[in-house]
């Protein structure tokens, strides 16, 4: 994904406010050579944010004519309001290391045993994981396919399919549970039965008097 950003000369709590009344976002880049202060649009900002690939792949930023590649690294938001009050980003390269969460994309549940044959609950454990490799291999999610999911089964980190140089990174757990399967209850079953409508009662013949009214 592709960004504009520009160079922001003033610093401070009072030149941050005033960016904010401009409908801009103040925000800083840092990583390999000196650090910028940077101002983008908030609403271009706002509904970047909202994609999923600006989380979490190498992002291109057009800065001052040049295009630089870097990776969100942290933003805050207003308390309660929709609002993007400041934004960092982090210079990258082929050969940056970098640490990064990226969401799962859970595939063919519905297809899966667990579902289809034993109409078990699938309990998506964790939605993403923090993963580690170069910024060139940075995926923007991981898919896990849950076709051949049964009953009393579970998926772990070890279960992923991980390209050559990507390591999840499990903060001391062994090997965390990313997918389990339950029975569904008594009053869960009969929540997710379908409910079949009744059948319109048939049309009688009109009484003698309909009829005669009728004429």
């Amino acid at each position: 994904m592709k960004f504009v950003a520009y160079e922001r000369k003033l610093q401070g709590t009072g030149a941050s406010r005033r960016l904010r009344n401009a409908q801009k976002v103040p925000g800083i880049v840092y990583g390999a050579g000196t650090p910028a202060m940077i101002e983008l649009d908030h609403n271009a900002l706002f509904f970047a944010l909202k994609k999923e690939a600006f989380h979490s792949t190498v992002l291109e930023m057009e800065l001052a004519g040049k295009s630089e590649q870097v990776i969100l690294r942290d933003y805050q938001m207003h308390a309660f309001r929709p609002i993007v009050l400041h934004i960092d980003f982090q210079r990258v390269d082929a050969t940056t290391k970098v640490s990064k969460k990226v969401p799962l994309h859970f595939v063919n549940e519905e297809n899966s045993p667990a579902v289809k044959t034993d109409k078990c609950l699938v309990n998506h454990v964790v939605t993403d994981v923090q993963i580690q490799c170069l910024a060139s291999q940075l995926p923007e999610f991981l898919t896990v396919d849950l076709s051949n999911l049964a009953r009393g089964q579970s998926l772990h980190v070890s279960d992923l399919k991980l390209a050559d140089g990507i390591k999840v990174v499990t903060h001391g757990k062994k090997d965390p549970v990313i997918v389990s399967v339950s029975m569904l209850t008594a009053e869960e079953e009969v929540a997710a039965a379908p409910v079949v409508a009744a059948a319109p009662a048939a049309a009688g013949k009109p009484k003698k008097d309909e009829k005669q009214n009728k004429k």
